[in-house]
């Protein structure tokens, strides 16, 4: 039977889950009701009571309750709900989630969906869904439905808004579980008869990276392409440490660039990371690293404004990273990948980074990249990662299609190692 959870905070929004758990009933799925309530009495029973919930983040109820800390009660609620949702979904007995709530409920809520695999449906009904979701969702797939009025109470606004958010999560559970069925085996990303390979883009490498895509599907990959966005590289570290991956193409790293330099872009000290952490065989290059992302011109820091900068889009200016920001790039690509446990190449592109560092273009710049050159050969000297050399720009398609061949060798041997 397929059984949608529903995680909430019960001595404030008990009348409104009570009324979901009818509608959801009603559309033929069992509900498993989950509290992450704190301080009043629940307005509804639950299936999994606030106290076990407490129970499962360390901590009786009792005490949070006493706490005069609100926000780290409701933190430790959050880890709870985690560990109950985690739960839930190793047993079978989940097969999608919906929440309500405001700010409180809704960061409750979707920490525990965050924590849940890909292709888990995940909806999240809120007041807080017109604003920056970012903080909510994450990385994860996560729906954002906007509840239009605060959730207090049912009426003649909130009852549609409510229906159509358990019919969704409903349809959309069923499906999940159809899907586990015919698999004979728990729904999950790359279930398929091709191994899936990562590959970061953005858009002034965009050339390169497609003659890797298109040569690493002739060879019988899958390939999943995350834009260099933040989110996109946060994106493509949390799955490649959920293991999915058979091989990591990372070519463009200019995320990196945005954390360094303060660019709007960035995602966060973690990026490049996980492959190597998971063991994953993994091919990088050094893309986009030759250029910082800022938002509209009118919005550059007076830092930057004496600096070579192009206006990328209406919503993006860009300024080309200096050769002392280049050295200290190269510098933290090292020391990330000589933490690596799984095989790692590099491949350098010594004609430039990008379409606008290629030769002739505004950000050609042999000083500064051969100050990220160098200092990223010194910190990998004496490590496992292996640096190739070539003589062109990385939008060539020799380049990627070279860059694909040298990950499916590395994924080979390391299958017919296992």
């Amino acid at each position: 039977m397929t059984s949608v959870v529903l995680v909430g905070t019960l001595d404030t929004k008990g009348v409104e889950y009570g009324w979901l758990r009818e509608r959801l009933l009603r559309a033929g799925v069992e509900v498993v009701l989950v509290d992450t309530g704190i301080m009043g009495e629940p307005r509804v029973d639950a299936d999994v009571p606030n106290e076990a919930v407490a129970r499962a983040a360390g901590t009786e109820l009792s005490d949070l309750r006493a706490a005069a800390d609100r926000g780290a009660a409701v933190t430790t609620m959050a880890r709870g709900a985690e560990a109950a949702l985690t739960r839930l979904h190793a047993e079978g007995r989940l097969h999608g989630v919906l929440a309500i709530g405001g700010s409180g409920g809704t960061s409750i809520a979707t920490r525990a969906m965050r924590a849940l695999p890909l292709g888990v449906p995940k909806l999240m009904v809120s007041s807080m869904a017109s604003g920056d979701v970012a903080p909510y969702v994450g990385s994860a797939d996560i729906t954002m439905m906007y509840s239009v009025v605060d959730i207090a109470g049912i009426n003649s606004i909130s009852a549609p808004v409510l229906a159509n958010a358990a019919e969704a999560v409903a349809g959309m559970a069923k499906a999940f579980q159809r899907a586990s069925l015919e698999l004979r085996r728990p729904a999950r990303l790359g279930a398929g008869a091709r191994p899936l390979v990562a590959a970061s883009m953005a858009g002034v490498t965009t050339t390169g990276v497609d003659a890797a895509r298109e040569r690493l599907t002739e060879l019988g990959y899958e390939v999943l392409v995350f834009h260099s966005s933040g989110t996109g590289g946060r994106t493509l570290e949390t799955l490649a440490g959920q293991g999915i991956f058979a091989g990591v193409l990372d070519l463009t790293l200019g995320e990196l660039a945005d954390d360094l330099c303060g660019g709007i872009l960035t995602a966060g000290p973690d990026r490049l990371s996980a492959a190597g952490r998971a063991g994953i065989p993994q091919v990088v290059s050094l893309g986009a690293l030759d250029m910082v992302k800022f938002g509209p011109l009118e919005t550059l820091p007076e830092r930057a404004r004496y600096r070579r900068i192009r206006i990328h889009n209406p919503s993006i200016t860009v300024i080309r990273t200096t050769e002392s920001e280049c050295a200290e790039l190269g510098r933290r690509v090292a020391a990330k990948l000589r933490a690596s446990t799984g095989p790692t190449a590099v491949c350098l592109p010594l004609r430039g980074l990008s379409a606008l560092g290629a030769p002739g273009g505004p950000y050609h710049d042999p000083r500064a990249d051969g100050a990220l050159f160098s200092t990223l050969r010194e910190g990998l000297r004496g490590s496992a990662a292996r640096l190739y050399d070539y003589a062109t720009h990385i939008n060539d398609p020799a380049f990627g299609r070279a860059a694909a061949d040298r990950l499916h060798t590395m994924i080979g041997a390391v299958s017919a190692a296992a």
